[in-house]
């Protein structure tokens, strides 16, 4: 848990600036529509919206203040009623509304790690951060299937190396988790030791299980299956080359000749201090 503090106080040198607005895209699932805003804040957040024959789900809810307005207008104008707020990894501009949380989670919320995360995050970008929730926390028990807006959402352990939320699966054709896969290289918030990478794989591997459709994440918006099996192929690869190469240098080096061009080279440099130190 040292380890993740450690990473996520990383968050912390990120420079506030004059946010771009954020957008939304829309996917069609058939029993239900997901609706991905991509916030362009500073951290790279991601909200959503699940919407179902008569009522909405929300996830994720955005930290700013533009983006909170900006949110709840689209989500206003969807004319349905708001029947479950999730929050999962992200605490964030829910108001006074009630809110339910993976078990475990809203603890951790209030504790060292989390709750030193946002008191950094206030000091950093003062009032451009909305007012911290509060309504009351429910929360749901792992391998637990919850039904709101007529819409399934199936309550998974997340990686091991991460936060204590969930990945859910939303209508068995959607996966959310923490990070979205992507075809580029991981960042050193995500990957922070060794042990993070197997558990990465194995959070991977089990998504691919799920049968779902779609990827989501708190970071990084709407991936397809493809992304999912070069996420795996790529951790895979970065075990080989942890364990031929000696010295970050030399696995940063090896990183680069596999991968040329491959999007996130920036922070190999960062991805190498955090694997070797």
């Amino acid at each position: 848990m040292k380890k993740v503090l450690f990473i996520l106080f990383n968050l912390l040198t990120v420079t506030a600036m004059a946010q771009t607005k954020g957008r939304f895209e829309v996917h069609d699932l058939g029993s239900f529509k997901l609706h991905v805003y991509y916030t362009n804040d500073a951290l790279g957040d991601t909200s959503y919206i699940i919407e179902g024959k008569d009522a909405l789900v929300t996830m994720e809810q955005p930290l700013f203040k533009d983006n909170v307005a900006e949110f709840d207008v689209y989500l206003s104008r969807l004319g349905k009623p708001v029947e479950k707020r999730v929050t999962d990894y992200h605490v964030g501009g829910t108001g006074s509304h009630d809110v339910t949380m993976a078990e475990g989670m809203a603890e951790f919320a209030k504790g060292e790690v989390y709750g030193g995360m946002m008191k950094g995050f206030a000091q950093a970008f003062g009032d451009a951060l909305t007012e911290m929730p509060t309504g009351k926390v429910s929360e749901v028990a792992f391998g637990t299937i919850q039904t709101w807006a007529g819409v399934t959402f199936e309550f998974r352990h997340g990686a091991a190396s991460d936060f204590p939320g969930a990945s859910i699966l939303i209508g068995g054709k959607a996966y959310y988790t923490h990070w979205t896969p992507a075809k580029a290289h991981v960042s050193h918030l995500q990957i922070s030791s060794p042990a993070a990478v197997d558990a990465e794989i194995a959070e991977a591997e089990s998504s691919l299980a799920s049968g779902a459709e779609l990827f989501v994440g708190g970071h990084g918006g709407a991936a397809r299956r493809d992304a999912v099996e070069f996420k795996i192929a790529y951790l895979k690869k970065v075990k080989e080359l942890l364990a031929a190469n000696r010295t970050a240098q030399d696995f940063v080096d090896a990183m680069k000749k596999v991968y040329p061009g491959l999007p996130g080279e920036a922070g190999l440099e960062d991805l190498g201090k955090a694997l070797y130190k």
